[in-house]
C-alpha cells in the first residue's frame, strides 16, 4: 500500500519510515498539504511521487511550504560564515555556498533538515551519467552529446573542489572534515543539485523607458525545496511551482483525476539534458521538447567537401559567429526540434553567408553584414519550420540534408552502420526493450528521439 502524506499514527513500539518522519516534519515547518494528494513510491514514475487522493481541478494548490523551511546558504546553521566570506567562494557555477551548506547539515546529526535529506541515503538513487564509466557513456551516449557535457561537469567539479572548496573548508575545521565531505561526497551533492534545486525567476520589472535596456540582473541561486522535489517531471505536466514573499504553492494547472500522477515541470527539457542533469529520460516519443543538435562544425565541413562554397565564405562566417555572439565558440550547434529549427535566425545567417556570390560576399564584407535587407523574425521561423523547409532554396537545402547526415554518423558504434536499424527494433519491440538494462534503455531513449529528428530533418530537405 501506498504511504500517505498525513500524520502518521504512532505509538511506543512503532518505527516510522523515512517517508513518514519526513511527513512529521513537513507539518512541524508549516507545510500545508492538500487532503487530495499524497506521497509515495508505488504507483509513481520514478522513485517518490505526489499521487491524487480525489478528482483536483484546475487552480487548486497541493501545497505550500514556507520560506523558512527552505534549504539554502541563506537558511543554514552556517549561514553567517558563508555570508561573510562569500568573496572567497565565487566560482563559475555559483553553487559553492549552497553545496557548502548541505554537506554541513547532510553530515550533521543535528541538521534542522535532517528528516528531509534523510530520505536520500547516500544518494544512491542517483543515476546520472557522470557516475556511470566514461566506457560505457561513450559507448551508450555516443553523438548525443552527453559524453562531452559530463567531461566537463567532472572537470569543473574537480577544480571547484580543489581551488575553492577545500582551501575553505581547512579554514574552518571545527564545522568540515576534508576526510568527510570529501570530493566524492561533493560530486554526488553537486548531482542532487542538479536534479532536485528550483530556481526562483527573476521578477520582471516595469521600465517606462523603452529605450532604455535593462541591466542584466544575475539569476538566483539553486535552493532545495523539500516536498517540491518529490514530484516527477514530465513535458505535458499538470502542476507548477509559484514563488510568493513568503510562501511556494504547488498549484495544478489543469485538471487531475483521482489516482493520477501530479507532474511538475523541470523547464522544456530535451531527454539529453534530462539524461544530463537528472538521470532519467521520457520514453519515446511523449518528450514534445525533444531537440536534436547538428554542430556548427558540420555545416563547415560539408561546405568543404567538393568545393560547394568559396573558402572565403566560410573563414567569413566563422569570424562572424565568433564576433557577433550569436555563436561564442565552434562548440556551438544550429539545434531542432519536432517541428523545425529552433535557432533559425543563426542558422538563416550562416546559410545565406555560405551561399553568397562573390559580389554578395564582397558587399557583405564591406558592410560589415545586414542592415535594410534583414528578413522579419516571423518569416524566417516561419521558413526554416517542417512546413517551410522543403521550400527553401536548394543550395540551402542541400547543406542541411548533408550536415544532418554527417551528424547521424557520428552515432554509429565502430564501423557498423545499421545501428540506427538497431535502436528502431529496440524501440518497437517491447520485449527487447525491457531486457535491456536501465541505462541502455535510457540511452536508447535519447539516441532514438535525436535520431528521429535528423531522419525526418534529411525527409524534408531532400533533393
Amino acid at each position: 500500500m501506498a504511504t500517505e502524506a498525513k500524520r502518521p499514527k504512532t505509538d511506543e513500539d512503532s518505527r516510522l519510515s523515512p517517508l513518514q518522519t519526513f511527513l512529521l516534519w513537513c507539518d512541524s515547518v508549516g507545510l500545508i498539504l492538500s487532503d487530495k494528494v499524497y506521497v509515495s513510491k508505488e504507483g509513481t514514475v520514478a522513485e517518490y511521487g505526489m499521487l491524487a487522493k480525489d478528482n483536483i481541478e484546475e487552480g487548486e494548490v497541493l501545497f505550500t511550504i514556507p520560506r523558512s523551511a527552505l534549504l539554502h546558504q541563506g537558511t543554514t546553521k552556517v549561514s553567517a560564515l558563508l555570508e561573510k566570506e562569500k568573496s572567497s567562494l565565487e566560482s563559475s557555477s555559483g553553487w559553492v555556498p549552497l553545496l557548502l551548506a548541505l554537506l554541513y547539515e547532510y553530515t550533521s546529526s543535528q541538521s534542522h533538515w535532517k528528516p528531509y535529506l534523510s530520505l536520500w541515503t547516500d544518494f544512491k538513487t542517483l543515476d546520472h551519467p557522470m557516475f556511470w564509466s566514461k566506457e560505457e557513456r561513450d559507448r551508450l551516449l555516443r553523438g548525443t552529446g552527453i559524453p562531452e557535457a559530463v567531461d566537463t561537469d567532472l572537470g569543473n567539479i574537480h577544480r571547484e573542489y580543489t581551488d575553492v572548496v577545500l582551501p575553505f573548508m581547512t579554514r574552518h575545521p571545527d564545522l568540515w572534515n576534508c576526510s568527510t565531505h570529501t570530493l566524492e561526497l561533493y560530486t554526488k551533492l553537486v548531482a542532487f543539485v542538479m536534479a532536485y534545486s528550483f530556481q526562483e525567476p527573476q521578477e520582471v520589472e516595469d521600465d517606462d523607458d523603452d529605450d532604455d535596456e535593462e541591466e542584466e540582473k544575475a539569476p538566483h541561486p539553486p535552493m532545495m525545496v523539500p516536498m517540491a522535489d518529490m514530484l516527477n517531471h514530465v513535458s505535458n505536466h499538470n502542476a507548477n511551482l509559484e514563488f510568493t514573499p513568503d510562501s511556494l504553492k504547488m498549484v495544478c494547472v489543469r485538471p487531475v483525476g483521482k489516482g493520477e500522477e501530479v507532474f511538475n515541470t523541470y523547464g522544456q527539457m530535451a531527454n539529453w539534458q534530462l539524461l544530463h542533469m537528472y538521470g532519467f529520460t521520457e520514453p519515446y516519443p511523449s518528450n514534445s521538447n525533444d531537440t536534436a543538435d547538428i554542430p556548427i562544425i558540420n555545416l563547415y565541413k560539408v561546405t568543404t567537401q567538393g568545393d560547394k562554397c568559396p573558402q572565403a565564405s566560410v573563414d567569413l562566417l566563422r569570424c562572424y559567429f565568433l564576433s557577433s555572439g550569436m555563436m561564442i565558440q565552434e562548440k556551438g550547434a544550429f539545434v531542432f526540434g519536432k517541428h523545425g529549427c529552433l535557432t533559425d535566425t543563426e542558422l538563416h545567417t550562416a546559410l545565406k553567408v555560405l551561399c553568397m556570390s562573390k559580389d554578395e560576399l564582397s558587399e557583405f564584407t564591406e558592410n560589415e553584414g545586414w542592415e535594410e535587407d534583414e528578413e522579419e523574425d516571423e518569416k524566417i521561423a516561419l521558413a526554416f519550420s517542417n512546413e517551410g523547409l522543403p521550400e527553401l532554396k536548394a543550395s540551402w537545402k542541400r547543406l542541411i540534408h548533408e550536415a544532418a547526415c554527417l551528424t547521424l554518423g557520428s552515432y554509429r558504434e565502430g564501423e557498423d552502420e545499421t545501428a540506427g536499424d538497431r535502436d528502431w527494433a529496440l524501440i518497437e519491440d517491447k520485449a527487447a526493450l525491457a531486457g535491456l538494462s536501465t541505462r541502455q534503455q535510457k540511452a536508447l531513449q535519447v539516441r532514438y528521439g535525436q535520431k528521429s529528428i535528423l531522419h525526418r530533418l534529411m525527409e524534408l530537405t531532400s533533393p
